[in-house]
């Protein structure tokens, strides 16, 4: 059974920085597409950022562009977040999820992920 578990989340200051983890267990890690999704209060989910299974390739929502980083360590079954210059509207429940389906990708869909974190709080003060 697939595991994932998110760390790194916190509160912080605008400006500021923050590096997401996200472990994987109980799948091929280095086959699957990754991706980090977001949740504020009263919202919807939203894709934030994707890397495919190689890391070849990335996709991220425009106002993320610039200020967030992916990337995934194949041989620590491990995908990272990095956030800088993060703003008070960053604030939310950030999931890592895993694709349904091994290579292809990136996805920015939820609809194309069957695995999902519990979620980690980042909060940003202004």
């Amino acid at each position: 059974q697939v595991q994932l578990v998110e760390s790194g989340g916190g509160l912080v200051q605008a400006g500021g920085s923050l590096r997401l983890s996200c472990a994987v267990s109980g799948r091929t890690f280095s086959r699957y597409t990754m991706g980090w999704f977001r949740q504020a209060p009263g919202k919807e989910r939203e894709f934030v950022a994707a890397i495919t299974w190689n890391g070849g390739s990335t996709d991220y929502t425009d106002s993320v562009k610039g200020r967030f980083t992916i990337s995934r360590d194949n041989a620590k079954n491990t995908v990272y977040l990095q956030m800088n210059s993060l703003k008070p509207e960053d604030t939310a429940v950030y999931n890592c999820a895993a694709a349904k389906y091994g290579y292809g990708g990136p996805h920015s869909r939820s609809d194309d992920y069957n695995a999902w974190g519990q979620g980690t709080q980042v909060t940003v003060s202004s």
